[in-house]
Parts: structure tokens; C-alpha cells; sequence
């Protein structure tokens, strides 16, 4: 993987790059990621937050509660609805950032070191 990474949204109104290499990749199984995602899954980088960087654009906020109760924000593009990244309520201001691993120009690298929420994986998904 070479640094800076660099990704964005569908149409280009928002771009970001990353200047570290994440702590994790991982992927959630969980109802809430199928169905924000159309899949079976959504797979994700945990950063420090000061590794990541708006390039162009203002993402949107969308406030989500889990079935747990933890509220969580989801940053999407206003123009296409593409979902950058996530973070705690309190918005972009946070330690970590889980950037949308999809949403990276080259995703030639990604490797998930985790799965979360394997209760709710398709039965067809065999893991690792």
C-alpha cells in the first residue's frame, strides 16, 4: 500500500485522503451495514482521525441507532447518498475514523482482519 491513499464518493462532490495506514480493516455483518450497503456486508478502515482528511466537499450527517442503543453517525454525500465514513455522535470530531473501505481508489490491498456481527452474516459467506 503506498500513502496517500485517496478516495471519494460516486460522483466526485466529496474526496478524502489518508496518510497512515489504518489500525484495522474489518467487516460488519451486521442488518444495519446489509441493508446501508445492498450487501452482504461493508467492510471498513479504522484510522486515527488525523489521518483522514476532506480533500472536497462537506459530507452530510445522518444520525443512526443501532439495536444496541449506541448512536452512531454516518457521513454520506449530500449529491449521490454514497457513505464515506462513521463515527461516534459528535460527529467528524473523534479520536478514530471508520472510513468506507469501497470508497478508496484502489482497494487492491484491503485485507479485513476482523468480522463483527458474524450472527447476522449470510449463511453463505464462509469465514476465514
Amino acid at each position: 500500500m503506498e500513502l496517500p491513499q485517496t478516495g471519494g464518493c460516486q460522483c466526485g462532490a466529496l474526496r478524502y485522503e489518508i496518510t497512515q495506514a489504518p489500525l484495522m480493516v474489518y467487516t460488519c455483518h451486521c442488518t444495519d451495514c446489509q441493508a446501508m450497503t445492498s450487501s452482504a456486508f461493508s467492510m471498513a478502515l479504522v484510522l486515527p482521525a488525523e489521518s483522514f482528511r476532506l480533500v472536497t466537499g462537506e459530507p452530510k450527517a445522518v444520525q443512526h441507532t443501532a439495536d444496541s442503543g449506541r448512536v452512531s453517525i454516518w457521513w454520506v454525500c449530500p449529491e449521490c447518498g454514497s457513505w464515506i465514513c462513521a463515527g461516534p455522535r459528535g460527529g467528524l470530531v473523534s479520536t478514530v475514523r471508520n472510513v468506507r473501505a469501497g470508497t478508496l481508489e484502489d482497494t487492491s490491498w484491503l485485507r479485513p482482519t476482523v468480522h463483527f456481527w458474524t450472527r447476522s452474516k449470510q449463511p453463505w459467506i464462509a469465514l476465514p
